[in-house]
């Protein structure tokens, strides 16, 4: 297991697109934007890839940014390079951190690399440039079995760790753990802080690879070399709950999985949303819903994403294939939610606590409860905004819920939710 900072799983990441984050699409438009995200309770922004896309083949008008040209460069349509360095001045300034995504399963059609190196490349039963994964059309893969690929890419992330805080890794189940072993270990030189952050695949995903023959390393492999990976382990079991197939307690179930199944360091992102999915409220749109999924995902053990647009509640998915600007007049806003959440999680959930939920599923309310030696912290979640009586490990007595700061109360073991969040700490052996 990596030695891991546990301290992430107290912090918020802030996901941007630059092209569609602003009207004008620029690093420097992203710099008048730094006080507002950091007053989200922002830790970490990552930045989608900053890379030039390719051309050939590409997806919409644009091309996607995940078909990249040259991983030594940045989007022009962005601005230069100095921009980009100086955006990360201000974001340190800010006393937040920069991670930039890291795309080397594949490059575009037209990369620098399959124009000088087409011998890094994965060849087709035609001996032709090909991918593995078949709509991903604009990309050809990277083929590991060629270990001065190993070195390009590994001094590739030399050069960006000393401009960048870390790297969220596309794909990195794709990817041998012993490559990552193997660039990581010249990171540290640089960077001995460095940040990785591994997009582990879907649970269906790793499974239907490995079964056609295709390299998929399993999260419990990832996290020898990562800080923190996807929880797509899990993802589909959520998802399918919101589509009214699973019962809560099966998600329920599936949190108390990773909790005694990983490391007990182990990290995994916490997300409604993300550039891959659907915006969370095409699943749920009430406010009440809405307000508890938003509280559960910074109660829940692991670092919180925050997917740009998300504080407004945007309904559209935006295109990675065009400009698509973010809606910042939705006549909604969460940010002052996410505030107080990020201050709970910054200041009360502990990052040795022992995580364990049960659910009501009469009612759709998760209890969560994170324990440590010093305190008790418990969390009921009413996911479709329903009243109803759950047992908490908790004397009976009068509290206060942490979100809002109205009382609540145990009487019989039992507390009485409202259909709305509630988040209580106790001390041990303050009462």
């Amino acid at each position: 297991m990596k030695n891991t900072d546990i301290k992430l799983q107290n912090q918020m990441i802030y996901s941007i697109y630059v092209r569609n984050h602003t009207s004008e699409g620029t690093f420097k438009a992203v710099e008048q934007d730094l006080d507002r995200i950091k007053e989200l309770g922002t830790d970490i922004i990552w930045f989608l890839p900053i890379h030039p896309i390719g051309i050939k083949g590409k997806k919409g008008s644009l091309g996607c940014p995940y078909s990249i040209q040259d991983y030594r460069s940045v989007n022009p349509e962005y601005g230069t390079l100095d921009d980009f360095k100086h955006l990360v001045q201000e974001i340190h300034k800010r006393n937040m951190k920069c991670i930039i995504d890291v795309v080397y399963n594949h490059t575009s059609r037209d990369s620098v690399l399959s124009k000088e190196h087409p011998e890094f490349f994965y060849k087709n039963e035609n001996n032709e440039m090909g991918n593995k994964v078949g709509d991903w059309t604009d990309v050809y893969d990277l083929d590991y079995s060629n270990h001065d690929l190993w070195d390009y890419l590994r001094d590739t992330l030399v050069y960006w760790a000393q401009i960048v805080d870390g790297f969220r890794c596309d794909v990195a189940s794709f990817i041998p753990v012993e490559f990552w072993k193997y660039a990581q270990e010249a990171v540290f030189k640089v960077n001995p802080d460095c940040i990785w952050l591994a997009e582990s695949v879907h649970l269906s995903f790793g499974h239907m690879a490995r079964k056609k023959g295709m390299y998929a390393a399993k999260d419990v492999e990832l996290y020898e070399c990562f800080d923190m990976e996807y929880d797509y382990d899990i993802r589909e079991v959520f998802e399918k709950y919101l589509e009214g197939k699973y019962a809560l307690s099966h998600y329920a179930q599936a949190l108390n999985f990773q909790e005694n199944m990983y490391p007990s360091n182990y990290n995994k992102i916490r997300f409604l949303e993300n550039h891959d999915t659907k915006r969370f409220v095409e699943y749920v749109n009430e406010e009440a819903p809405l307000i508890n999924y938003s509280a559960m995902i910074f109660f829940l053990k692991g670092t919180t994403l925050i997917y740009a647009g998300q504080e407004y509640v945007n309904d559209h998915t935006p295109s990675l294939f065009e400009i698509d600007t973010i809606n910042r007049h939705t006549g909604k806003n969460l940010s002052g939610l996410f505030n107080r959440l990020s201050e709970i999680q910054h200041d009360i959930l502990g990052c040795d606590d022992f995580f364990d939920c049960d659910a009501d599923d009469e009612n759709d309310i998760l209890v969560c409860v994170r324990e440590n030696e010093q305190s008790i912290k418990v969390g009921i979640f009413s996911l479709k905004g329903n009243s109803g009586d759950v047992s908490i490990p908790l004397e009976n007595g009068p509290y206060f819920n942490e979100i809002d700061g109205q009382p609540v109360f145990v009487v019989a073991n039992m507390v009485h939710c409202d259909g709305w969040p509630i988040i209580l700490n106790v001390k041990k052996g303050k009462r």
